[in-house]
């Protein structure tokens, strides 16, 4: 009886879905902001089941945080919300923890009741100073900014989608609650493409299709991966920054159906020694006026001279960003070349363990896999990093750089340093960013055992930027 009385908005799925695509649409094809920004916020005010707005915004590390807003409320003051930020790792000092949130309007979707609860909205924001002006660690803003300003003086569209993969363990609170365990205990053991129809993997990979699609993904394939309980929900290619968002949306979606089934997603590198560990592969092209810029028939692969160069910069500096695309202690048991890991720092069309893969394309898909990213990176540092570096990084003039055997860090306090020590990332990220990056990597990297060993270590775990809590980080 109680429930009947609320009145809140619940939509069928095909409805999300239809909302959703359309303000996708809206959004790649540039509609301007202030007409967006109209028209969500009539929206709201004539959508009477509406409760609550749910504002989203990241963190340095790449961790996903998010504020309700009453309706009415955010109706009122769209244009002055604050929030502390002196609780956020990687952001303001205690003495200096007023910031603001400037929602991007062009970011709104409309989510499953069932799966998020009923009446509510997200919006992703952008985080600004308390003057207004775009605040340096927010890592969204700093995509957004970089995408806008190539978009409007080169007419480039940069172009990505993600294959991420993720694990399925029992229990709902796995990955906070290993510190007891010491373990993870999977749901199947099927392996690649192979789940029973009905079993628990099965059910959650469907479930989360479901999800996926009802928010606008426009999903391609989903399947178990190659190692138990192992997980990949494929969707399709966009622009750089909705990819961005995409990937916080898909690890959120993941997380919540994993625990309304008593379960949960994980998304560490490598929770578990002697199985595959998850990557994030990552699909790049640059397009301009709808030209596939990365395509040439006539090139090596199939890949114009400007896709060569490219890679060529990625290769050149895939130390000095490394740190940014395997931000973890657990990133670096990935990088273990018995397990298929990227680790070399090649470009290949069919060499698994190259750093840079060229998929079989045509004129539309032809692109560049980048698959030593880790799926707990920060999707929006992904992103910058690894289009600024491909379209504005030096190139090593080495005619093996391609195939040249040279090898990622296999540990994070290697990759600190080559950070640290770059100043390609100097420019890339400022002094100011890159050192407070390097501080929180340090300060993690300080809190587990320096040498890796052949089991997961309690404290990779603890200490983890998607895992930790302030309980768990002062548990030392």
């Amino acid at each position: 009886m109680a429930n009947a009385l609320r009145e809140f908005l619940e939509l069928s799925y095909a409805e999300l879905e239809e909302l959703n695509l359309a303000a996708k649409e809206q959004r790649l094809k540039r509609v301007p902001a202030d007409q967006v920004r109209e028209e969500r916020m009539k929206y709201l005010h004539d959508e009477k089941r509406i409760k609550a707005v749910t504002v989203l915004f990241c963190d340095l590390e790449g961790r996903l945080h998010m504020l309700d807003y009453d309706k009415k409320f955010l109706l009122k003051s769209a244009d002055n919300l604050t929030f502390d930020g002196s609780s956020i790792r990687g952001f303001t000092a205690q003495s200096e923890s007023d910031l603001r949130l400037e929602i991007d309007w062009h970011a709104f979707y409309w989510v499953p009741a069932d799966v998020f609860g009923p009446g509510k909205v997200m919006v992703f924001g952008d985080v600004l100073e308390k003057d207004g002006s775009p605040y340096a660690a927010d890592t969204r803003g700093i995509l957004k900014r970089f995408t806008e300003q190539l978009f409007k003086e080169k007419g480039y569209t940069l172009n990505a989608a993600n294959e991420i993969e993720g694990f399925l363990f029992k229990g709902e609170n796995a990955e906070r609650e290993f510190y007891r365990t010491g373990k993870f205990e999977f749901v199947n053991t099927g392996g690649y493409y192979h789940s029973l129809p009905g079993d628990p993997l099965r059910l959650f990979i469907d479930t989360v299709a479901e999800v996926q699609r009802a928010m606008g993904f426009q999903n391609e394939k989903d399947h178990p991966e190659v190692a138990p309980s192992q997980f990949e929900i494929n969707y399709g290619y966009t622009e750089a920054l909705v990819a961005a968002d995409t990937i916080q949306l898909y690890k959120l979606i993941c997380r919540q159906v994993a625990s309304k089934q008593g379960l949960t997603a994980s998304f560490l590198p490598k929770p578990v020694m002697g199985v595959n560990g998850s990557g994030m592969h990552t699909n790049i092209s640059v397009s301009q006026n709808g030209k596939n810029l990365f395509w040439d028939p006539k090139g090596e692969e199939n890949l114009s001279q400007f896709a060569w160069q490219f890679v060529d910069r990625i290769l050149t500096h895939a130390n000095d960003i490394c740190l940014i695309l395997n931000s973890s202690v657990n990133a670096y048991r990935r990088l273990d070349p018995h397990f298929e890991a990227p680790n070399q720092i090649i470009a290949s069309p069919v060499d698994r363990g190259a750093m840079v893969r060229i998929p079989i394309a045509n004129e539309r898909s032809s692109r560049i896999e980048v698959r030593s990213v880790a799926p707990d990176a920060n999707p929006y540092l992904v992103m910058y990093s690894l289009f600024r570096t491909g379209l504005e990084g030096n190139i090593n003039p080495d005619p093996n750089l391609r195939k040249a055997k040279r090898f990622l860090p296999d540990n994070i306090y290697d990759a600190i340093t080559n950070f640290c020590n770059s100043e390609w990332v100097s420019k890339l990220l400022g002094e100011d960013l890159k050192s407070r990056f390097a501080e929180l990597k340090q300060a993690s990297a300080d809190r587990c055992p320096r040498l890796l060993g052949n089991l997961v270590k309690i404290q990779e775990v603890q200490y983890h930027h998607e895992v930790y809590n302030q309980y768990l980080w002062n548990l030392f």
